[in-house]
Formats: structure tokens, sequence, C-alpha cells
């Protein structure tokens, strides 16, 4: 079920979203190894919502449509100030100044910011909780199969993101300030786009 798991998690991957371009751009304005904690981070909130989903919550969740709408304006509004804050900052604007989280770059922080915009998505727990549903129907899955299938899918976020970072680290030796600079412009725009739907989606 492991290798079912990581094949699955690795085709889901393949939809490139927000938060792998945020892997990517910070590859390319801070190196391998801050990324790299942006991939854990990543990695552990995946694992999370693929747990709670295990455990029901995303059941749940997905009967409360009022839980759902708050979830999708939370989420869609940290994807607005996260995508304006990068877009911003490239031009020297800080609209968040006491916040270091979005300041300063850290193998901390840059953790943390991976986890609030993965977990600025969290009806993905109501993804798993479909996913782990029609797989047990489907293969007669036992609990341990369920959590062997989870885990696999946790492995493919580590290494697809982990292949991305190693990308974004390499491109950037051949990158010039500017172009650094028009990636943080786009990944913002991207961010903010992507927040608005958030906040549609409900």
């Amino acid at each position: 079920m492991f290798i079912k798991g990581f094949k699955f998690g690795m085709l889901l991957q393949l939809a490139i979203g927000h938060v792998c371009l945020f892997i990517f751009n910070t590859a390319v304005s801070s190196g391998f190894l801050f990324a790299e904690f942006g991939v854990l981070g990543v990695a552990f909130m995946d694992g999370l919502f693929i747990l709670l989903a295990i455990l029901g919550v995303g059941k749940f969740l997905e009967n409360s449509d009022r839980i759902k709408k708050i979830i999708g304006y939370f989420g869609g509004g940290i994807l607005i100030i996260f995508g304006l804050s990068l877009l911003l900052s490239s031009f020297g604007i800080s609209i968040l100044p006491k916040i270091n989280l979005l300041k300063e770059v850290t193998s901390k922080n840059i953790f943390l910011k991976a986890i609030i915009l993965t977990g600025s998505n969290p009806l993905g727990i109501i993804f798993w909780a479909g996913v782990f549903s029609a797989k047990i129907i489907e293969e007669k899955m036992t609990r341990n199969n369920v959590y062997s299938f989870g885990i696999g899918a946790c492995f493919s976020t580590l290494l697809f993101l982990t292949c991305v970072a190693m990308m974004g680290s390499l491109i950037t030796n051949f990158l010039s300030l500017n172009i650094v600079k028009f990636l943080n412009v786009a990944v913002g725009f991207i961010l903010i786009i992507f927040g608005f739907k958030t906040l549609k989606r409900p």
C-alpha cells in the first residue's frame, strides 16, 4: 500500500499549485537548504491533513457548510496577505512590519511559512477523507493499509518538492537579480489569485 500511496501522491504533485511555487521561489531566492525546511513544513502539514482525514475529521467538515465557509475565507485571506507581502517586498515595501515571519529568511520561519501556506487550504482534509473512503471500499484496506497508503502519499510530497527545491537552487546560478525579482512578483500575484479563488469557493 505504501507504493500505491506514493504513486497516487506523485500524481497529485503534477497539479502545480501555490505551495510548489513557494518552494521553488524560496530555493531561487535563498538556496536549497532554506527551501528544504519549507519542504519539511509542507510534508508535515500534508501528513497532519491525512491523519485528520483517517480519524474522520474530514467527514465532519464535509457535513458543515458554515465551517467550510469560515475555513475558505480564512485560507483565502492568508494567501492574499502572503501574496501581497511577497509582491510588495520585491519593491522594498513592507505591509506587515511587525510580523518577522514575513520579513527575515531563516530556517524556522520558512518552515512556519510552509505550514501556514499549506494549511491555508484545510479543505484538503475533506479531499483526503474522500480519497480514503473510496480506497477503503475499492481496495478493501485495513487500518494498517490506510496508514501505509497515507505515509506513501506524504513521502511523494517530500521527494517531489525536494526535486523542485534542487531545481530552483541550480537555476538561481544562472539568473540575474532582475529575474529573481520578477519571479518574486509573479509568485506574489499567483498567491493573490489563489487566495481570491479560495474566497469564492465556499
